[in-house]
């Protein structure tokens, strides 16, 4: 379910919250009932993301890694963890090293994508997913078993889609790869 069905649900909800307790709001103009829902609305699922944070990563909140202390050489290194907006069954981590994706509740599934195969990130953010401050993260890889990979409504997506595409250039540096254009 895309962040805009899940909104219009949340939405309508408080629409049949409003009409069921009774409440009235005729003093209030057609376009400010409409305002007080859609900020009621965004605050419920920022609540209930944070709500959701807390269940799977024990009180933490998604953040990018600052200060981290030096690693031994070759030693693989978190740069950044995070999950969907609103979603508790698919997790993704960046380190220096690979891309891993783990998706499922019960059973779990992992993909891992080193960083040297990496071939094109690109970054995109519809209207709404502007206003939460999420976004999809599109990965394009040479790894013949999954080519494609998108990081769904990754929170703060430009300054994760930085992040990545320094882990990947770094990579390639360490292993001596070079960028070659065909014209």
């Amino acid at each position: 379910m895309s962040i805009e069905q899940v909104r219009a649900n949340v939405k309508s909800a408080v629409w049949r919250g409003i009409a069921q307790s009774g409440a009235n709001l005729a003093a209030l103009s057609p376009d400010d009932q409409n305002k007080l829902v859609d900020s009621v609305s965004n605050s419920v699922l920022m609540a209930v993301d944070e709500v959701l944070d807390q269940v799977q990563r024990g009180a933490s909140k998604t953040s990018l890694a600052a200060g981290a202390a030096p690693l031994a050489e070759g030693e693989e290194e978190v740069l950044w963890e995070g999950r969907p907006f609103l979603s508790l069954v698919e997790f993704y981590t960046i380190t220096n090293e690979r891309i891993k994706v783990v998706r499922g509740m019960f059973g779990k599934d992992t993909e891992n994508i080193e960083l040297i195969r990496l071939q094109d990130i690109d970054v995109s953010q519809n209207l709404s997913e502007r206003m939460f401050n999420i976004g999809d993260i599109q990965i394009r890889s040479a790894d013949a078993s999954q080519s494609m990979i998108t990081l769904r409504n990754v929170p703060q997506p430009q300054q994760v889609y930085e992040l990545l595409r320094r882990a990947w250039l770094e990579a390639r540096k360490r292993y001596g790869l070079q960028f070659r254009e065909q014209m």
